[in-house]
């Protein structure tokens, strides 16, 4: 079994103990996930759940055969359908407010495996969407996207926005994205990967490997916001980028499927003729980019890549990072999948691969754009921290616009690196561009924050301190 199927097991497991706040053990989870998922071996389980309870993902309680195994903390319904987490410092949450036809999928996908399937690829799924008229989102969700969505990059060059938050968003979706396919890594330790190259003790070289893509491939969609579109070109490259380093076989990453495929824990099977993958492909991304709304083009790929499977491995991963693509060229707020729960994600896929039904991952979609846009577009709208600089000088600074404006002296370079003379070497440059540019705004509006009287302010003035237009 390959690394991206045993991760597919582990989130599997932590779902299925989600089920069971009140714990279960080996033998009752054994069952419950061999019913709805297929056979697992019990040794196999039993080595999956002591790694589980050992990264923290779940809990257990007892000793042997008494032992049952819980969620990292209890849950409990909340309105809407969701589920939310008592206790203090509880941070589980294991699905999203969902409507009443993602409720009917939900019940769908949770029936036994026996009873759900089989399910082929069906082509007419793809076929029968128009660009312009098919709708996968009604207005009414569109025009909310487009008003909680909205930058103050609209109309700039394509990335703007996203180029202003890439860090953060690089280091946001590069988590989240691969915690949904069972990544263990911590967000604290994929931020002191990304950031200082910190590889997380204990992890999966693959785990690391897995995350270090993201990155890569969150930049190449920033950096090309301009050129990346919705073709072939663009998407090899794309998996290319996620995979590297992932698969068995290197020389297919970047490359269309040439082989059946097998989806762990679902009655449905992928096309697996290489012309008709390539063909339905092609056509996937002509009505890609032909649909208008930014928008139902992201969810549109968001069902339709995952449904299709084009590549061996990591079709998932490429429909997240390819949903962000109409949001950057558009300068919309993209979307990290930040908290999104592994259950309802993993479940509103199998709605569609099961059922071609898309209202339980349109619920997740929703849910996570929305928590995408609070996350950054109110940060942004926040009131910028102080300059730490100006804090620790904030002192020096006064005196130092005294000594110009009582001295009578013009804010020249030269005066300005005399006033700054007594800050040390390593902040002189960064105090001397905070009291050019205190020089360059102060006015009467002003005086009460460095202590000056206005007749003092008069003086400098009339001494040709300030320059007319400054």
């Amino acid at each position: 079994m390959n690394r991206t199927a045993n991760a597919r097991e582990f989130e599997m497991i932590v779902a299925m103990v989600a089920e069971h706040p009140e714990g279960i053990g080996i033998s009752g989870l054994h069952e419950a996930i061999s019913a709805r998922f297929g056979n697992i071996n019990r040794r196999t389980l039993q080595r999956r759940l002591v790694y589980l309870v050992k990264c923290g993902r779940i809990v257990d309680e007892g000793r042997s055969v008494a032992r049952v195994y819980k969620p990292r903390a209890p849950a409990s319904p909340a309105p809407g359908g969701a589920w939310r987490v008592a206790g203090p410092g509880a941070s589980y949450e294991p699905y999203v407010p969902v409507s009443s036809d993602g409720a009917e999928i939900r019940a769908m996908v949770r029936q036994p495996l026996t009873q759900r399937g089989p399910a082929g690829y069906d082509l007419a799924f793809l076929e029968r969407y128009e660009p312009g008229i098919s709708q996968y989102l009604p207005d009414a969700i569109r025009l909310q996207l487009h008003e909680i969505g909205h930058t103050s990059a609209a109309g700039q060059a394509a990335g703007t926005y996203a180029n202003s938050i890439v860090d953060r968003f690089s280091l946001d979706l590069s988590w989240a994205s691969s915690r949904l396919e069972g990544n263990t890594y911590t967000r604290h330790d994929a931020r002191s990967l990304l950031e200082s190259g910190k590889v997380a003790a204990g992890k999966d070289i693959l785990e690391t490997q897995t995350i270090l893509n993201h990155k890569a491939a969150v930049e190449m969609l920033v950096e090309n916001a301009g050129e990346i579109d919705f073709d072939i070109f663009t998407f090899r490259n794309l998996h290319a980028v996620l995979s590297q380093n992932l698969l068995h076989d290197d020389g297919v990453s970047g490359h269309l499927r040439r082989q059946p495929l097998k989806i762990l824990g679902t009655a449905f099977h992928p096309l697996a003729m290489p012309q008709f993958i390539e063909d339905s492909f092609k056509l996937l991304l002509d009505k890609a980019g032909a649909i208008p709304d930014p928008f139902e083009q992201a969810f549109f790929l968001m069902v339709q890549i995952p449904y299709l499977q084009p590549f061996v491995d990591v079709n998932k991963q490429v429909s997240r990072l390819g949903a962000n693509i109409p949001l950057i060229k558009h300068n919309l707020c993209p979307m990290s999948f930040l908290d999104v729960p592994g259950l309802a994600y993993t479940e509103g896929t199998l709605g569609i691969y099961e059922f071609r039904r898309v209202e339980l991952l349109r619920d997740v979609f929703v849910w996570a754009y929305e928590r995408s846009c609070q996350n950054y577009l109110s940060a942004a709208a926040a009131p910028p921290a102080p300059d730490p600089l100006k804090i620790r000088y904030q002192q020096e600074l006064i005196a130092a616009v005294q000594m110009l404006v009582r001295g009578k002296m013009a804010a020249t370079a030269s005066n300005i690196r005399r006033a700054a003379s007594a800050i040390p070497g390593q902040d002189r440059e960064a105090f001397m561009r905070l009291l050019a540019d205190a020089m360059k705004h102060l006015d009467e509006g002003r005086l009460a924050r460095y202590r000056l009287k206005r007749s003092e302010y008069v003086a400098w003035i009339d001494a040709g301190g300030k320059p007319a237009g400054n």
